[in-house]
């Protein structure tokens, strides 16, 4: 596909990165001379500079015969008079990062009326990531496929799990679940589990099943699954207004430290429910003070990458038991996960996610395109949701009799709206959804699976 990407910033660089690996024809366009200049040097891709709203910037880019539009500069009016201007032109589908909460609202509108395909917004996804680990404390990660039946947790083995030590076929002759381990990393080496794999301390491993059967098989092994009711927030921008909101009925208190009045004016407004205090959220005594590391779980969110992890490990020396810094930085995952920080939440990476997931069902429009992609294991590997239908080569084929590609396993299948772990008599069928999870083969379509 040609896809041409203006504004390079933290997303549209991450949107980049993602897309030069899927080997599309990818243009890239900013209005700095250094950012091109970068961009140039690290990605392969061909850079125009000048300001994507123009519609002669747009013209030298391609746009009259170009696929997919993505505006991610970091200003809204910006991108959506890009994406109008090169629907004009002939791109034939637009996506543009919209961040007002004002705009956001208005999605319905701006795809009617001037022709948005998909917005994103990389603060209200952030924010819906991490409501649904906080819905899942005991995981460093939850993602969610088939409209919410199917659930996708990672967690990281410790000594006192039943599961250490055992292989999985021993495991699941003891403890009979409805679960399946389909993803590992031990390490630098990343794996696809099979039944002899033997789970070891450290080792940060993935598990899909049911909400409810996620649940019951973390309690067995002696996690902590009650529900968080104190919540402590640092920084009081956009996506801790979007977290309380996906929040909100679930029984949790949230207080917010906010060093800014005139943003604590206007989220108390906005958020009638919370506790919101002026004051520095580096500031140890005011932290204790006012009892933020009394809460359950403690969530930093400011613009800066060190106040963040900063905080965080501070919560959890005070005994926080679940800690979320925001890392806009790549090179810091590891430092955070060697500090003992299991969860890092990354706006640019769920935006490049959900990206990467609607590229892909563009690419294959006729056939059994994808449904939702999520990136595990820092992108070393990633699950991806297929709905079959009947331009699937091997329906009604037991999977023991289909040559799948190495590096990739069928994780689950939900028909009829009951999820089935997979064994080797498990067929697919027209209007199933397919969970696929794989070291990084960029499925475009179902059939990709298997080998030809």
């Amino acid at each position: 596909m040609k896809i041409i990407i203006v504004g390079l910033g933290k997303v549209g660089y991450a949107i980049a990165q993602q897309m030069v690996g899927e080997e599309h024809d990818l243009i890239l366009v900013d209005e700095s001379a250094a950012v091109i200049e970068h961009a140039d040097a690290t990605l392969d891709a061909m850079c125009v500079e000048g300001n994507g709203a123009c519609a002669s910037v747009l013209l030298r880019a391609g746009v009259r015969d170009a696929d997919l539009v993505i505006a991610a500069t970091a200003d809204d009016e910006v991108n959506l008079v890009c994406s109008l201007m090169a629907k004009k032109l002939g791109a034939k589908h637009t996506v543009a990062r919209v961040r007002n909460p004002e705009y956001f609202r208005d999605a319905p509108i701006l795809r009617r009326e001037i022709g948005l395909d998909m917005i994103i917004n990389p603060e209200y996804a952030a924010a819906q990531e991490i409501a649904r680990i906080l819905r899942v404390p005991a995981a460093f990660s939850v993602e969610s496929f088939a409209r919410g039946t199917v659930e996708l947790i990672g967690f990281q083995i410790t000594e006192q799990d039943g599961m250490a030590g055992k292989s999985l076929i021993e495991y699941n002759k003891l403890h009979p679940n409805a679960l399946l381990l389909c993803a590992a990393k031990r390490g630098g080496e990343v794996l696809v589990p099979n039944g002899h794999f033997v789970p070891q301390a450290g080792d940060r491993v993935y598990a899909i099943g049911t909400p409810t059967e996620t649940a019951r098989v973390l309690r067995s092994m002696g996690r902590d699954t009650s529900p968080i009711r104190q919540l402590s927030v640092v920084g009081g921008g956009r996506i801790t207004l979007y977290l309380a909101w996906a929040l909100d009925g679930m029984g949790m208190h949230i207080t917010i430290v906010e060093q800014n009045e005139e943003k604590c004016m206007a989220i108390a407004e906005k958020l009638p429910k919370a506790t919101i205090l002026h004051g520095d959220g580096t500031d140890h005594d005011l932290l204790e003070s006012e009892g933020i590391f009394d809460a359950d779980a403690f969530v930093s969110l400011t613009g800066r990458d060190e106040e963040n992890l900063l905080m965080a490990l501070t919560a959890k020396d005070a005994g926080v038991v679940k800690v979320l810094p925001k890392m806009s930085r790549p090179n810091y995952t590891a430092l955070v996960h060697d500090l003992g920080i299991d969860t890092v939440i990354s706006p640019k990476d769920v935006t490049a996610s959900q990206i990467s997931s609607y590229v892909r069902g563009l690419a294959n429009s006729q056939g059994s395109a994808v449904e939702s992609l999520h990136k595990i294991l820092g992108g070393a590997m990633e699950a991806v949701e297929f709905t079959a239908t009947g331009a699937t080569h091997f329906l009604n084929t037991p999977l023991k009799d289909l040559n799948f590609k190495p590096g990739l396993l069928v994780a689950a299948i939900v028909h009829g709206g009951k999820l089935i772990i997979p064994g080797g008599h498990s067929i697919i069928s027209e209007g199933d959804r397919v969970i696929v999870v794989a070291k990084s083969l960029f499925l475009k379509d179902l059939n990709d699976i298997l080998v030809r």
